[in-house]
């Protein structure tokens, strides 16, 4: 506890890659999660042991099949009632994981358990 501020959190994670199960990073965080404002996203500070694994083949082959197509990208439902995601959706999935792991962070509470638990409807704009 920081009197005044909020409560800070040490943790020290291994990042694993979803695709890639042979492929971790260690990391460590100072989570900092502010008192009384639950309105303010928490103060993340973190540093990682190791490089990432560059994602550019995989990005720049997800690109050119997104923009080869005849007509735009349109999904819903993904992953469909059974957990299942088509092999060409999997990139969607993980763009839509990033982006629910933003809109978690910044309305995350010590006591939110938010996950992305379906992609409702993607449209390519």
């Amino acid at each position: 506890d920081i009197d005044g501020v909020g409560r800070k959190y040490h943790l020290e994670l291994v990042l694993e890659d979803f695709l890639d199960k042979d492929s971790t990073v260690n990391c460590t965080a100072e989570v900092l999660y502010h008192l009384g404002n639950q309105r303010r996203a928490p103060d993340v500070q973190f540093t990682l042991e190791g490089e990432l694994k560059s994602t550019d083949e995989a990005d720049n082959r997800f690109y050119s099949r997104i923009k080869s197509l005849e007509k735009e990208l349109v999904a819903e439902n993904i992953p469909d009632s059974h957990g299942n995601v088509s092999p060409e959706m999997e990139p969607v999935r993980l763009l839509a994981w990033a982006a629910s792991g933003y809109v978690v962070w910044q309305n995350s509470t010590e006591h939110t358990k938010l996950q992305l638990a379906q992609i409702k409807c993607v449209k390519q704009v």
